[in-house]
């Protein structure tokens, strides 16, 4: 599977062939997919669904961990699909292109994870000129690929426009985390609050939570004194300062309370653990 990043391209169009059948086989998909399946059934799980496909259906698989099992059928035993990868700037760039572009309501569950398509002339016109533009070579320029998927998300967003909702959320979401991360990683002062976190990522405060607990797996205020934490036994370990003057460098407005959260994590107060760790 390709992997998003800067050696590979935004949008990523390939032929899959296999005589041999898998079973639940662990993918972790870097790319969005759009899958075309042309012989053999596939099945696949996400965390909250799983679906059976046959040839004629397509499949829009967004970036995640799933489950994939495929099975031979036909009178030559052959797995045939065509695979569309695109990646979120692929995404980004199309949305940029077509800012008017509004998803509005549609039949697919805006909660299911991934989205089949059933065959109409228009899929199978469109996955015939797929066939044929990857059979005549060369390889097709990386322009003409995202032509491609243009030609195809317009299509979805006129026959399933909430699974185009669902692709513009997960940029969207992508966007917000690459943020929190671009701030919370930065010199930052110290001390620095939650609420100013929020505020230089552009958030409300609620939804910084919600997005920072998501990313990192612990609350941002838990977070915050980890890092303090961190950074006064990093200076504790140096033996250049007292224990009494490295409470203001790690954001701390006393040193009671100092003790009382670097007891708490390191088992010890800091006048011992430096006793014990200085170099």
């Amino acid at each position: 599977m390709p992997r998003s990043t800067g050696a590979l391209p935004a949008t990523y169009l390939v032929p899959y062939t296999t005589a041999l059948s898998s079973v639940r086989t662990k993918v972790t998909m870097r790319y969005h997919l759009f899958s075309f399946l042309l012989e053999g059934e596939k099945v696949v799980t996400y965390p909250t669904a799983t679906k059976r496909i046959t040839p004629g259906q397509f499949l829009l698989l967004p970036a995640g961990n799933c489950l994939t099992s495929e099975k031979l059928t036909g009178a030559d035993d052959t797995y045939r699909s065509v695979l569309l990868f695109f990646s979120d700037e692929a995404l980004t760039s199309f949305f940029t292109k077509y800012p008017d572009l509004k998803p509005g309501e549609g039949t697919a569950p805006v909660n299911y994870p991934f989205q089949v398509f059933e065959p109409d002339g228009f899929l199978t016109n469109f996955v015939q000129s797929l066939t044929l533009l990857l059979s005549a070579g060369p390889e097709l320029s990386l322009g003409f690929q995202q032509l491609k998927l243009e030609e195809l998300l317009l299509y979805v967003s006129q026959q399933q426009p909430a699974a185009l909702q669902l692709l513009r959320a997960s940029v969207h979401e992508v966007a917000e985390n690459q943020r929190i991360r671009a701030v919370v990683e930065a010199e930052l002062p110290v001390p620095i609050t939650v609420e100013e976190l929020a505020f230089l990522c552009h958030m409300s405060l609620s939804t910084f939570k919600r997005r920072f607990a998501r990313l990192y797996g612990t609350p941002p205020n838990k977070w915050l004194t980890q890092q303090r934490l961190a950074i006064a036994a990093q200076l504790l370990r140096q033996g250049t300062l007292k224990a009494s003057d490295v409470y203001d460098q790690a954001g701390y407005e006393s040193m009671s309370s100092f003790i009382h959260s670097f007891k708490q994590v390191y088992g010890l107060t800091p006048k011992k653990f430096q006793m014990q760790h200085a170099s």
